[in-house]
């Protein structure tokens, strides 16, 4: 907004958090506590803005993630329990327990890859492809236009909308299938790219995780394109 400076924030410190959103008063709140491998902030972090926007009565968005889910072969429905296999989506499993404990009517938004020039998954496609990084093969995921998600997310907050909601792209593609894409796109080399499955790995990890968005495109006026449009030639 014109004239609101950004202010730095550490979501883990319940009484900051309380204190800057009593103090801005918004009228809406998207929640995006994140970092990988760290409960505090994907878990706590999530629990204490919820808390914050419930006080002042702002309309709550939480952005969650696919990876609370384990992978099968049939797409997960919008409100389907989480079966999370590793900290991380046992971490997201979490925090959408709390926002939906603190808030009922909050809107929580399960998405996949987030895709959008600069992303990071751009970026460690174009490392696979030069042999610096490794895809895997054996993980199925929908990725999602960071614009896309941005507006999808945009239509919630000015909505009623409570409780869970799939918002991810249309196609399912493996993250090798991903850095294949991205080579066509940008006329690089693809025979360089590096892959493995997680099997090979000794990982745990969720694999074939495709996420079904069918009422988030009868709900939202934004369209969800899928990957190989936004990657098209």
């Amino acid at each position: 907004m014109p004239g609101v400076a950004a202010r730095r924030l550490d979501v883990t410190d319940r009484a900051a958090v309380r204190a800057l959103v009593a103090e801005v008063r918004p009228d809406a709140v998207v929640g995006t506590p994140y970092r990988y491998g760290d409960w505090a902030v994907t878990a706590d972090g999530a629990a204490h803005v919820a808390l914050a926007a419930a006080e002042v009565g702002a309309r709550l968005v939480h952005v969650s993630s696919d990876a609370l889910h384990a992978g099968r072969q049939v797409p997960y429905a919008d409100d389907e329990p989480p079966t999370p296999v590793h900290a991380y989506g046992a971490a997201k499993a979490a925090a959408e327990t709390a926002v939906r404990a603190i808030d009922p009517g909050a809107a929580v938004v399960r998405t996949s890859l987030i895709m959008g020039e600069g992303s990071k998954q751009i970026q460690l496609c174009r490392d696979a492809l030069a042999g610096r990084a490794t895809l895997f093969s054996d993980e199925l995921r929908c990725p999602v236009d960071v614009a896309d998600l941005a507006d999808a997310v945009l239509e919630l907050v000015a909505s009623s909308y409570a409780g869970l909601l799939n918002v991810a792209g249309p196609d399912a593609v493996s993250r090798a299938e991903l850095g294949l894409l991205v080579a066509e796109r940008d006329g690089l080399d693809p025979t360089g790219l590096k892959t493995t499955t997680s099997a090979a790995t000794g990982l745990v990890r969720p694999l074939d995780v495709r996420l079904d968005s069918s009422r988030a495109a009868g709900l939202l006026r934004t369209r969800l394109r899928g990957v190989r449009e936004l990657l098209a030639p």
